[in-house]
């Protein structure tokens, strides 16, 4: 299996650009099952592993890709099958954003149940509720999802939880329903404003994105668009942490500090210096990191895709920090690879306590996930001596060619094929 070897303690500074958002793209290129036409996305991040397995489920079931650099033209004139691959939707979780627009768009859809990142349990049982409140009939069978509606019915629904992915399938599934809907509670990430964009663009008639509650108004049906997604903030947040951990100078280019007030705070608390300019933000590190306390919860609070990179930089604060994570039961994973490199981590059910050290030390590590993978190589990148990142299949599924990138600015990264 091929690994990351990283040398630490390089400067690293200059400016390093950012790529369109994974968790805005993927449910963008899922609500293309919505129309009949033709879409064209830009900015989309196509040499990742999960936009790739994104484009073979839905290729699977009739769509016509073409992609070229960061553009992507999806042609869905004609639905040919129902039913997902298990051996695709089995391996990623965002994938089960397929079943609201194919419900809507053909009255039937057989999914299975996804798979993903090892993190926490993730039922997807709001999303079920929520095509049952829209007048679907679910059935469950040999682990595989079975929904059927001759028509779609708006419908006024309460998310128990706001669940980003529940929101964006009632949602899509909405926009060709009869009637009105109202999801209450709903997730207000900006992924979530940025797929509303979409389907306005395309003729849907949704007010509220990005609120906790949005109004959709069903249409008959949906035409083509063209839409720039939005850009990666958690590529975007990852490269901020980089420069903090290291004490650089980097200008991220394409970060929109709107997305990130919740990472931008923390990384004030702890010392760094920000700029917000128009195009990015600029981010210098500190001589010393402080410490500081963090919860993460549903946006706008602190993003638990952000939680495992955070960690890596509370390693090296002075002082004692500590974690609280509210959202996934099963993230701390990354935890005792950071120990193996010296971190000094104790966790307490959901809560890690995090006594800053002043040095970590290189040493072979293993990404258990793909967030996991990502603050390893941060980790790496500021400790003492060479460290390998092995398992990195994790780290492709959620960023373009992370190591050019982060050797752009001064890294010293190479990927080995074992």
């Amino acid at each position: 299996m091929s690994y990351l070897q990283i040398v630490g303690k390089q400067k690293i500074e200059g400016k390093i650009k950012i790529h369109g958002a994974k968790n805005a793209v993927l449910p963008i290129m899922a609500a293309t099952l919505l129309t009949p036409e033709s879409c064209i996305l830009h900015s989309v991040p196509s040499t990742l592993e999960d936009v790739l397995m994104m484009k073979r489920i839905l290729e699977a079931v009739g769509a016509h890709i073409q992609h070229e650099q960061d553009d992507m033209s999806i042609d869905l004139s004609t639905i040919s099958n129902c039913e997902a691959p298990y051996e695709l939707v089995s391996k990623m979780r965002a994938s089960f954003v397929i079943l609201g627009p194919m419900l809507a768009r053909v009255g039937q859809a057989k999914i299975p149940m996804p798979g993903g990142c090892a993190i926490g349990t993730r039922p997807v049982d709001l999303h079920l509720k929520g095509m049952q409140a829209l007048g679907a009939e679910i059935s469950l069978s040999n682990g595989y999802v079975n929904a059927k509606a001759a028509k779609l019915r708006g419908n006024h629904i309460y998310l128990d939880y706001p669940s980003v992915g529940a929101t964006q399938n009632i949602m899509m599934a909405a926009t060709l329903a009869e009637g009105s809907t109202v999801i209450e509670n709903a997730a207000a990430e900006p992924e979530i404003s940025d797929l509303a964009t979409f389907l306005n663009s395309c003729g849907a008639h949704i007010h509220g994105a990005g609120t906790n509650m949005i109004r959709v108004e069903g249409v008959q049906q949906l035409h083509g668009c063209q839409h720039e997604v939005i850009p990666d903030r958690i590529e975007a947040g990852t490269f901020l942490i980089a420069a903090a951990i290291t004490g650089g100078d980097v200008f991220v280019e394409g970060a929109v500090s709107n997305h990130m007030k919740p990472l931008l705070a923390k990384l004030w608390e702890l010392g760094c210096t920000l700029q917000d300019q128009r195009e990015g933000i600029r981010i210098q590190g500190p001589m010393k990191l402080l410490s500081t306390n963090v919860t993460t919860l549903p946006h706008p609070g602190f993003p638990t895709d952000m939680q495992a990179q955070m960690m890596a930089l509370l390693t090296l604060a002075s002082g004692n920090s500590m974690i609280t994570e509210t959202v996934f039961e099963n993230r701390f994973q990354h935890s005792e690879e950071l120990i193996r490199m010296g971190a000094k981590i104790r966790i307490d059910g959901r809560t890690a306590f995090v006594q800053g050290v002043t040095q970590l030390t290189g040493a072979q590590v293993q990404a258990t996930n793909l967030r996991a993978g990502a603050a390893l190589v941060l980790a790496g990148m500021a400790a003492e001596g060479e460290t390998r990142v092995h398992e990195i299949y994790h780290i492709d599924r959620g960023y373009v060619k992370l190591e050019e990138k982060l050797c752009g600015i001064g890294a010293r990264i190479i990927r080995v094929e074992a």
